[in-house]
């Protein structure tokens, strides 16, 4: 099994487009696992508690729909038995070249906030409703559907989901759920990609500029991923990937306002383009980074991820990330449901349109319950 290739990305408007396409096979250089272990406990249905769950059972597959055919289980629970290796670390090896892209990418951004002034408002709107759709890419899609499989979608939403996703740019859906289990089954070991433990920088934005752990890649290899391989939508986007992006990350964003208001391109570019995709990223990254150090822990005080507010805003309701960690399978990421959690909300409204099937939910008694047994005391608040 390939594991995610460090290489970099070049923002310029020409260069960007030559490094992406001369790349390896489903190579990014912005592989953003987002997040979380813990035991994991029971789950019920979304509009059905079944009266046999007890905390003490804790549960490692997930309830079906009919509330009592286990499901496969997905390898995104916290491995105790994993130790890390005793003596010297290995030395870390810098890669220059993404050290070189990420700042060019960031400075690209820069410049696109000294634009704005220039742009017209249809611009702006614009691109938040990019930051958006790409932002819903990487929740809804590629961290809740695919990683957790914590609802079920249709295939319509999978097709929107993983569209959103490629205009995200994080690497394809199937290297993006892989790495974000083992970053929940090894969470802050020598095995999680993004170890928090390793201070805010690296579980930011350092751990893309410095070649994986050699844990990382052993333990990646040894996960199941049957429902990865088996669903068509992932294996289609993970085939044409690198077009996919070109079009939703860059062709999509930049010609819209050329094309329809009159947008000059080079604001086009870099505004709805590296601006919102640098934002998006920056987003995500505070999940690993902010949301594993700064905060309360209602629900579990023995874990580094904590309940953080501005993360929760930035991104669109991830920053519950304490409650996360506890209940990894749960839909909505928070027991307060859509307060504070747009993505909840989006797959709150394809439920209703039929889009969207069997949301996981835990039991308020069973959240109350863990919260008194294992909190910090810390109020519980969306």
């Amino acid at each position: 099994m390939r594991l995610l290739s460090q290489r970099p990305l070049s923002l310029s408007p020409v260069s960007f487009q030559a490094t992406f396409l001369l790349s390896p096979p489903h190579s990014s250089p912005f592989n953003i696992p987002d997040i979380y272990p813990i035991p994991l406990h029971l789950f019920e249905h979304r509009h059905q508690t079944a009266a046999t769950m007890t905390e003490a059972s804790d549960m490692k597959q997930r309830v079906s729909s009919n509330g009592n055919v286990p499901e496969a289980p997905i390898e995104d629970v916290f491995d105790h038995s994993y130790k890390e290796k005793e003596g010297p670390k290995p030395p870390r090896t810098i890669v220059w070249r993404n050290v070189v892209s990420m700042t060019v990418l960031h400075l690209g951004a820069a410049y696109g906030v000294c634009l704005i002034p220039s742009a017209s408002p249809l611009t702006l709107l614009w691109s938040v409703f990019c930051f958006l759709i790409s932002a819903l890419g990487v929740t809804a899609g590629a961290h809740r559907l695919w990683s957790h499989r914590s609802y079920k979608a249709s295939l319509p939403l999978k097709i929107f989901l993983g569209l959103a996703n490629s205009m995200s740019f994080q690497n394809d859906i199937y290297e993006w759920a892989r790495d974000h289990r083992v970053h929940h089954k090894y969470s802050e070991t020598d095995a999680d990609p993004h170890n928090a433990v390793r201070g805010f920088f690296f579980a930011h934005i350092g751990w893309l500029m410095v070649r994986k752990h050699p844990d990382v890649i052993e333990k990646g290899k040894k996960l199941e991923l049957n429902d990865l391989t088996s669903d068509k939508v992932v294996m289609f986007q993970r085939k044409h990937y690198k077009l996919s992006v070109l079009l939703m990350c860059f062709f999509v964003p930049m010609s819209v306002p050329w094309y329809l208001w009159g947008e000059s391109l080079w604001v086009a570019y870099f505004i709805p383009s590296v601006l919102r995709y640098t934002l998006v990223l920056n987003a995500t990254w505070l999940v690993n980074s902010a949301a594993h150090m700064w905060g309360n822990r209602p629900y579990d005080k023995s874990i580094n991820p904590r309940e953080n507010k501005f993360v929760t805003f930035s991104a669109i309701g991830e920053g519950f990330h304490n409650y996360h960690h506890t209940f990894p399978f749960d839909y909505a990421t928070s027991e307060f449901g859509c307060k504070l959690n747009l993505t909840t909300c989006f797959i709150d409204a394809m439920c209703f349109l039929g889009l969207a099937t069997d949301p996981k939910r835990v039991s308020h008694e069973l959240v109350a319950a863990r919260s008194q047994r294992t909190g910090d005391g810390s109020p519980r608040s969306g």
